[in-house]
């Protein structure tokens, strides 16, 4: 249908911009590929509207989050100790309910497509992540109060500040456009770029009302020391995908030398977040669920490729 073809194209779109986002390719180049993505959005959720029969579902978020906590699905962790933003526990339903997410997830991907399934350590040491390029990539742009130190994501300030703008409104058409575009490519500006934008719009801290940094990279991953002697430096992983990686070779002979396979992994991933916030959407440690599919170059081939393509 429509709006699965459409759903295809919208994910083929968001992985070419993250692709162009890690290579550093040039901003309008982003931009544009940001529009593309955004249209594509627009003509998916009519697409779904249209399937769906026009009906509208209006979800009251503040009661949701009550309701969530208080038959604890998901508490706030370490409550009682003043608590920590962006970690979270899962109370029993909300345990059952993972449970079954993940079993669908297994059977569905791993089971029915006769995946090789690993379970990874989570402490990852230093040359892994830096032959990936999460040692020097693996970063946000963040600000801070001048006064109080309190850290901001640059990217997200500008983001709300310019939702804020328009919210109030009489804002002219192609004024609001120019905004809009200048919010769609937030996180592809460099620091310098971003920190003149934030002066352009006279953005301050939102708690004090103090003037902000200039944006800097900040490394989202936990850094650590393994091993007593303090000299082998390591990371709680970022994502799952590493240590399918690294284990590539073992995979690719256990599997008799057969290409394509594709190896999974579920487990937990940790990230640093700056400002953790959106409850769940945006949290310091999670479970991921990750595919790697291993083809040979020249011959990339699938027996349901035409699925998904």
């Amino acid at each position: 249908g429509g709006a699965a073809a459409l759903s295809a194209a919208c994910t083929r779109q968001a992985s070419a911009v993250k692709q162009m986002k890690k290579d550093g390719k040039p901003a309008e180049e982003i931009a544009a590929a940001v529009e593309k993505l955004q249209s594509l959005r627009k003509e998916l959720a009519e697409a779904e509207k249209t399937d769906s029969g026009h009906v509208q579902h209006d979800l009251n978020r503040k009661l949701f989050d009550e309701t969530v906590l208080r038959r604890m699905f998901v508490v706030p962790a370490f409550e009682i100790h003043g608590g920590v933003t962006g970690l979270f526990d899962l109370g029993p339903p909300g345990s059952a309910l993972k449970a079954n997410i993940v079993e669908t997830w297994r059977r569905h991907f791993v089971l029915e497509e006769k995946m090789l399934e690993m379970e990874c350590t989570c402490l990852t040491p230093e040359p892994v992540l830096k032959t990936s390029g999460h040692v020097d990539r693996f970063t946000d742009l963040m600000v801070k109060d001048v006064e109080t130190g309190d850290c901001y994501r640059a990217d997200k300030l500008l983001e709300d500040h310019i939702d804020d703008l328009l919210d109030k409104g009489g804002v002219p058409p192609a004024e609001a456009d120019a905004h809009r575009k200048v919010q769609r490519q937030a996180d592809a500006y460099s620091p310098s770029e971003l920190g003149q934008i934030l002066r352009d719009y006279g953005i301050a801290a939102p708690v004090s009302g103090n003037a902000l940094t200039e944006p800097f990279a900040f490394n989202l991953m936990f850094g650590t020391k393994i091993g007593p002697s303090g000299n082998v430096q390591g990371f709680l992983r970022p994502e799952t995908a590493q240590g399918l990686f690294v284990n590539f070779r073992r995979l690719l002979d256990y599997n008799n030398g057969r290409v394509p396979f594709a190896a999974a992994q579920i487990g937990l991933g940790f990230r640093n977040e700056i400002a953790p916030k959106n409850g769940l959407l945006r949290v310091r440690e999670f479970t991921m669920a990750e595919i790697e599919h291993f083809v040979k170059p020249d011959e990339k081939q699938h027996p349901k490729f035409q699925n998904v393509a």
